[in-house]
Formats: C-alpha cells, sequence, structure tokens
C-alpha cells in the first residue's frame, strides 16, 4: 500500500467570493455550469407542470380545465420550454461546463467570458419566451415546431417566441465553439485524442453539430420573422411561398439537434458504467468514433419527417436507409455498455441505475424510431400519439433520465455532501415506472390511431389515456422527491470525498468540491488510457488537510 499524500486544500469555488454579483459576473466554468444548472432545473418544473396540466386535460373526453386555444398554446410553450431551454442545453451546459476542462487537466474553457456571455444570452432568450405571456393575445399556439404558413397567419406572439429561440441558439453555437477549442488546445500535454474520456467524445462531437447545423435554423425561424412583418411571400402559399420549404430548412436543423441532446448524454453513460463495473470500458475506440459517426449522418436523415408532406419515391428511400444506417453506431454504444457490465466488479449506485433505466428506456426509442424510418409504416403513425411517445422515450427517457443520472453521479463532486441512497433509488423507481405507463400507453393509443396534438377526442381511446394520466402522477411525484432529496442533501448531506464511486478519470483526482483552480496536485494520467484501474490506489491515496 502506498502512503497517504495530503495536501491542504484552497478555498473551493463556492468560497471564493460571495454574493449575487461574484455569480452573475462569474468567469469561473464551474459557477457558470451551476447558474445554468438552477435555471433549467427551474425551466424544466415550468414545463413539467404543462405537461401535467395536459394530461389531465386529456384524462377523459370533452373539456376539464382548458378550452382548446389555451390547450395549443400549452403545448407549444411545453415544447418551447423543453427543447429550447431545458434538452437541449442541459447536460452540456452544466456538465460539460463544469466537468470538461477538469477532464482535460486544466483550468478552465478556452474562452471564460464568451461562456459567461453564453448564459446571459440564454436567460435573455428565456426572458423573451416569457415576455409572449404578458401582453397581446398571448403566447403562440403553433406548436415547437412553427410550422408555416399557420406561423406566418396566427394573430398569437409567435414573433416573439421565434425571436427567442433565435437568441436561443446563439447561446448554443458559442458553447460549441468554446467547447471545440478547449478540446483542441487545453487538453493535459500527455493527453493524446484516444486518451481523452469518453464524455469529452461526445461534447466534441455534439459541438460540431451546434456550430454547423443551429444557424440554419436560426436563418429559418428570422424568415418566418420577416414574413410575419413585412408580408414577404417565403412560406405562406397565398403569398407565393412554399411551406414544404419550411419543413426541410426546419427539419436540416432539428434532425441533427436531436444528436445535441442525445450524444453528450451516450458520453455520460460510457463515464458511469466503466465507473460502476470497476473495469476498462468495452471498446474505446468504437465508442468514441461511433459519436463521431452519429454526428456525421444525423445531418443527412431529417427527411424521414416528411415522408406524409409529399417528396419523390427516390428520396423516400434514400433517407429512409439512411434513418435505417444511423442506428448502427448506436447500437455499437449499447452492446459496449452491455459489454463493459458482464462479469464486472458492479456497484449498484443510485446513478448506474438511472443509466441502466435510460439503457432500456433509449432501446424502446429506438425500436419505434425504426418503424417510423419505414415508408409504409410511418403513413400510418404519423402525426399520432405514437410519436409523441417516441420522441419522448428518446428525449425524456435517454437525455433527461442521464442528466439526473449525472446529476446523482457528480452531485458529491459539485457540492461536496452525499445524497440520501434509499430515497433517491426509490424516486428513481417512481419515475421509470410512472415515465412508462405514461408513455407506454400513449404509444398504444397512437397505434390505434389517436391523433396528437388535438384538444379532445374519441370514446374508444378513454381507456388509455386515463391509465397515462395516472403515469403521469406516478412519474411527477418521483421527480419531485428526487428533485426535493437533492436540494435537502445539498444542505443535510454528509460531507463527500474525493472519490466516492471509485473513479479513475480526472475529476476524482480534485477536492469536493473542487477550488477555484481546480487541482491542488498534478493530476495523475495513465499511459494506459482514460479507464485504467490499475492506478486507482495512486489517486485514493491523496486526502485533503484538515483546515487550522
Amino acid at each position: 500500500m502506498s502512503e497517504t499524500v495530503a495536501y491542504t486544500v484552497e478555498k473551493n469555488f463556492f468560497e471564493e467570493k460571495r454574493g449575487l454579483f461574484s455569480w452573475i459576473f462569474t468567469l469561473d466554468h464551474k459557477r457558470v455550469a451551476l447558474l445554468y444548472l438552477y435555471a433549467i432545473i427551474t425551466f424544466f418544473l415550468v414545463g413539467m407542470s404543462l405537461g401535467f396540466l395536459m394530461r389531465l386535460e386529456l384524462f377523459s373526453p370533452g373539456g376539464q380545465i382548458v378550452d382548446p386555444k389555451t390547450y395549443n398554446q400549452m403545448f407549444t410553450f411545453h415544447g418551447v420550454i423543453m427543447i429550447f431551454l431545458v434538452i437541449i442545453p442541459s447536460i452540456p451546459a452544466v456538465f460539460g461546463n463544469f466537468f470538461l476542462p477538469i477532464m482535460l487537466g486544466t483550468d478552465d474553457v478556452a474562452f471564460p467570458k464568451l461562456n459567461l456571455f453564453s448564459w446571459w444570452l440564454y436567460v435573455i432568450g428565456a426572458l423573451m419566451a416569457l415576455s409572449t405571456l404578458m401582453f397581446g393575445k398571448g403566447p403562440a399556439d403553433t406548436g415547437w415546431t412553427f410550422y408555416a404558413p399557420y406561423s406566418v397567419t396566427s394573430d398569437t406572439n409567435v414573433s416573439m417566441l421565434l425571436l427567442a429561440a433565435f437568441v436561443l441558439g446563439f447561446s448554443s453555437i458559442l458553447t460549441g465553439l468554446n467547447f471545440i477549442v478547449t478540446i483542441h488546445r487545453l487538453r493535459a500535454p500527455e493527453m493524446t485524442w484516444f486518451k481523452m474520456p469518453l464524455f469529452s467524445w461526445g461534447l466534441y462531437a455534439t459541438a460540431w453539430i451546434q456550430l454547423l447545423a443551429t444557424p440554419i435554423v436560426g436563418i429559418t425561424l428570422l424568415m418566418v420573422v420577416v414574413e410575419r412583418a413585412f408580408g414577404i411571400g417565403l412560406f405562406d402559399p397565398s403569398l407565393g411561398g412554399d411551406p414544404i420549404l419550411y419543413q426541410h430548412l426546419f427539419w436540416i436543423y432539428s434532425h441533427p439537434v436531436v444528436y445535441v441532446m442525445i450524444l453528450p448524454a451516450m458520453g455520460i453513460i460510457s463515464e458511469i458504467i466503466p465507473t460502476s463495473a470497476q473495469r476498462v470500458i468495452f471498446g474505446y475506440k468504437a465508442i468514441a468514433i461511433s459519436s463521431m459517426a452519429i454526428a456525421f449522418l444525423g445531418y443527412f436523415v431529417w427527411g424521414h419527417h416528411m415522408f406524409t408532406s409529399g417528396m419523390s419515391g427516390e428520396a423516400r428511400i434514400v433517407f429512409s436507409f439512411i434513418t435505417f444506417l444511423v442506428a448502427i453506431p448506436t447500437a455499437i454504444k449499447v452492446f459496449n455498455w452491455v459489454a463493459t457490465m458482464y462479469k464486472g466488479s458492479i456497484h449498484v449506485t443510485p446513478n448506474l441505475l438511472w443509466s441502466t433505466a435510460f439503457i432500456f428506456n433509449f432501446l424502446i426509442g429506438g425500436l419505434t424510431g425504426l418503424i417510423n424510418g419505414a415508408l409504409a409504416a410511418d403513413v400510418h403513425v404519423h402525426d399520432t400519439t405514437y410519436i409523441v411517445a417516441h420522441f419522448h422515450y428518446t428525449m425524456f427517457g435517454g437525455t433527461i433520465f442521464v442528466f439526473f443520472g449525472a446529476l446523482h453521479y457528480w452531485f458529491p463532486k459539485m457540492w461536496g455532501r452525499m445524497y440520501h441512497v434509499k430515497t433517491a433509488n426509490i424516486a428513481l423507481a417512481l419515475t421509470f415506472i410512472g415515465f412508462n405507463v405514461t408513455y407506454g400507453a400513449m404509444l398504444t393509443v397512437g397505434m390505434k390511431g389517436m391523433p396528437r396534438r388535438y384538444y379532445d377526442y374519441l370514446p374508444e381511446f378513454e381507456f388509455l389515456n386515463k391509465i397515462s394520466t395516472v403515469g403521469s402522477w406516478i412519474m411527477v411525484i418521483g421527480l419531485l422527491l428526487m428533485i426535493t432529496n437533492l436540494i435537502i442533501s445539498r444542505r443535510n448531506g454528509k460531507k463527500a470525498p474525493r472519490n466516492p464511486w471509485n473513479g479513475v478519470t480526472l475529476e476524482w483526482q480534485v477536492p469536493s468540491p473542487p477550488p477555484l483552480h481546480n487541482f491542488d496536485h498534478k493530476p495523475i494520467l495513465s499511459p494506459n488510457g482514460p479507464y485504467d484501474f490499475s492506478i486507482l490506489e495512486q489517486i485514493n491515496a491523496f486526502e485533503d488537510k484538515p483546515k487550522e
């Protein structure tokens, strides 16, 4: 056994400066990450509340709590909040900001001021979106996709919501640019490309999508604003425009952005599973390269959103083929995660349970997505609640489940406290059961033909809608229990050690919570890659010297 090496720890990043201005004008990547986290959790609760109200409205046929126009505005605002304010920024903005520099062995991102500016743009975009509640004829009622020509002719506050999404897109672009430069220029000298943690690879693939695809939707949304303001015929057929052009431009961005949402989540799973299994990740290079392959192929599959919109048979066949092709690198990751756990020394922790729940949900999301990619089947399920359920299985059951899994995984490192494990497990069980009851019932009723975005429905769909609504109650209880547990543990939890899960990537070598400049000693880098558990004894030899 090696001797314990003690270091006097400098103040952690919470203690360096205090006060509101020290946070909202900070250049510390960790504080910026927490600013994002607190905002995203707040908006998640708002979006969850809107979704909960929609399920209450659909509990029985006929009107329950709102009128049809209000229902349309609710699901539009629910979609905008969850997509643009929660899912897209969630993992890169929070865990990417907090842990990417530490995992690369550096003190901060490449452009700290740009990083803070990205957060300010996020806040400005959020305030612009919220302002649509307070004037005119209320928030947009177009759906989060803003399909023309209705988005051009609606008298609700569509333009402001479009401009809000435009500003939020700039925030995403700048975050992606910052991460690309950080990964290229600030890695530790001994850290070659194939010695980076897989979370870094996920963020790298995502950053290129953010940088290259987001400007397309920004220009598209501005075109709608220009058409609404000046009557220029771009998408409205009554003015000589083409609504199908809008769909192409929108989905050229919005399908790659699905991978902005899921690739960082896959990177986090590739961190949690080897740590929980206490063994090297199976097929490191295959997972890294598959992340880039998913990012590349994701640019060419947008047409499967438009099989019923009107396109040539040849184009439909090509888009269908590429849609099936993109499943291959995704399947590689799932195979490698399962192979990593095989014969591993499994430590069953809440973060592992969230990860395995993600794999279960995402497999359902992926398989139901293949049905969407099949030309004949898509005609039947298109624009039904089946599509809504499929999307939630990938985005909520995928990205958001991993977001919460990451929150449990890195909670001790971020705040220096441990949470109550039993409560965390109960919250996960309720969330997982409620989620699958809610969206499993929606998959079924969609296959039976119930259209999505409808305020009312036929009596034949009532039983499954009641099941779905009851499932939403269970899910919401689980989510609120989880968030409450983490909030209470933030102040009252037991003090966390540096390495509570016996991880070997660089973030587990810094104190909990980290100091302002991240490292209090030269990081230990294994020549065998980031998941070499033979160096665990050296890592755990460090302990913090008590402050006098």
